[in-house]
Parts: C-alpha cells; sequence; structure tokens
C-alpha cells in the first residue's frame, strides 16, 4: 500500500519560509515514475494546484499565485518531494496536499497545515 506522508506545516510570519516535505513509501512503490503535485486548499475555497514536477528531467509547474516564491523539487533516492515556500503571504494559508501520480495511480497524503499570520 502507497503512503503520502506531509510534514513541514505550521505557523509562520508574513514574509517569513517554510518547507515541506512529502515522504512516499509503499512496497514496489517506484517514486521516481510519478508526476509530483502540491496541492492547497484554504477554508470555503476549492483545493487548488499549486506546483508540480514531473518524471526524468523534473520539469516544473506552477500557479501564477506562487510563481518567483514558491519552488518545488523532488529526491528520488529519497523518494521525497518538497515544496519551499519563500516570502509567504496570509492567503497563503491552507491545507497543503501531496499528490502522486501515474497514468491511473494516484495517490494522495492526509495535507499539513500551514498558517502565515503575524
Amino acid at each position: 500500500q502507497v503512503q503520502l506522508v506531509e510534514s513541514g506545516g505550521g505557523l509562520v510570519q508574513p514574509g517569513g519560509s517554510l518547507r515541506l516535505s512529502c515522504a512516499a513509501s509503499g512496497f514496489g512503490f517506484t517514486f521516481y515514475r510519478y508526476t509530483m503535485t502540491w496541492y492547497r486548499q484554504a477554508p470555503g475555497k476549492e483545493r487548488e494546484l499549486v506546483a508540480e514536477i514531473t518524471t526524468g528531467a523534473g520539469s516544473t509547474y506552477y500557479a501564477d499565485s506562487v510563481k518567483g516564491r514558491f519552488a518545488i523539487s523532488r529526491d528520488n533516492a529519497k523518494n521525497t518531494a518538497y515544496l519551499q515556500m519563500n516570502s509567504v503571504r496570509p492567503e497563503d494559508t491552507a491545507v497543503y496536499y501531496c499528490n502522486a501520480r501515474k497514468l491511473t495511480n494516484d495517490y494522495w497524503g492526509q495535507g499539513t497545515q500551514v498558517t502565515v499570520s503575524s
């Protein structure tokens, strides 16, 4: 069974930084073959895609709202994806979810809360 476990969330002041991690595990799980995506969901809002990194060369995509502030990366040796969040804003407050996707295989983590407040 595949498990994705997010960590690194918490309370951070506006303008601060935070790094989220998504550790994947599971018998036979080939992490390097999966596109990894971070989503977030704020209270009363729909879940939205934040950043994505593909397999192979690791092409990245960012939502306009986080472009230039957030950076997604992956370490295939550690089966872990990261989201470096810089210059955070109150509107970045949300539960952040990690997703692993390959063809029809789709896995989600349980989420980690990020709160940006002074």
